[in-house]
């Protein structure tokens, strides 16, 4: 970052740990290609610390930040307003900061259909959606996915009652999806048969655990569009095996890329700069 001055405008990253992500340099490589005087920092902070870390940014030269494990939902409390998606969600990734007011936004669910939009060519409107997990990105992307109509949604996890709960909330919140179903791993076969997407929304196979998958590749229909938001291997040996049976694959890397292109343009006003994104995650000093 050249000529770092009074009028350069931060951006931070909070989260603990922090030092696995790829956004600092994804992100400050999208600023220096476009000439913008921007910095962004990650900041490393455990949950007692995270009221004095955002009272600071609203009085520091910050135009918002990114959120990550473990705040997600807890900073919804320092939220001046909500995105709408943010708020059915329940959750924020990305906030803007003007005038010591904060907007909360989430991101991610948005970027994962723009990633799959992207690497099938295909439209999730009135489709049939698989999802692994019910964690905090399961309910990002499912939220989303409901949002923008989506015909039925099948969320698996090994502990029904956490599937069963995303899948009301779902069905009470959001009216576009005609429906939301919860069910378990020893229940999946059946209902592989007639679905359009599979998503893995779990960090199984991630590194350094790459040779694990999250289910059994030989389920899915060669016509599934299947996805994994994992990112590291960018191609987890379950897309590897997916593949193989002729399905379509979608990796985590356009995710990554698309939800912080979209944080990029809450922050900048700008249109953002993709390609550059896409190569800070292939350099060597990606991390």
């Amino acid at each position: 970052m050249k000529n770092i001055n009074i009028h350069t405008k931060l951006v931070g990253l909070l989260g603990y740990p922090l030092a696995h992500s790829k956004s600092p340099a994804m992100q400050n490589r999208a600023f220096q290609s476009m000439g913008l005087n921007f910095l962004y920092l990650p900041v490393e902070v455990e949950q007692e610390g995270l009221p004095d870390v955002i009272n600071g940014m609203k009085k520091m030269n910050f135009a918002g930040f990114n959120v990550t494990i473990p705040h997600k939902i807890r900073v919804l409390e320092f939220m001046d307003e909500l995105d709408y998606l943010a708020g059915v969600i329940g959750a924020v990734n990305t906030a803007v900061i003007e005038k010591g007011r904060i907007k909360g936004y989430n991101t991610d669910g948005q970027g994962f259909i723009r990633s799959m939009e992207e690497g099938a060519g295909l439209t999730v409107r009135g489709k049939r959606v698989f999802v692994l997990g019910s964690g905090g990105a399961a309910r990002a992307i499912t939220m989303t996915l409901a949002a923008h109509g989506v015909d039925r949604i099948y969320i698996c996890n090994r502990r029904r009652e956490k599937a069963e709960a995303l899948s009301s909330e779902i069905n009470a919140k959001i009216k576009d999806c005609s429906a939301a179903v919860a069910f378990e791993p020893k229940t999946m076969e059946g209902m592989l048969k007639n679905i359009d997407i599979l998503i893995n929304t779990t960090s199984v196979g991630m590194h350094p655990h790459r040779h694990q998958t999250p289910m059994d590749a030989g389920l899915v229909d060669s016509s599934t569009v299947v996805c994994d938001i994992v990112y590291n291997p960018a191609q987890t040996r379950f897309l590897e095996e997916a593949a193989q049976r002729g399905c379509k694959t979608v990796n985590g890397l356009g995710m990554l890329v698309n939800q912080g292109a979209e944080a990029f343009r809450l922050w900048t006003g700008q249109r953002p700069p993709i390609e550059e994104m896409y190569k800070a995650l292939s350099s060597p000093h990606g991390e």
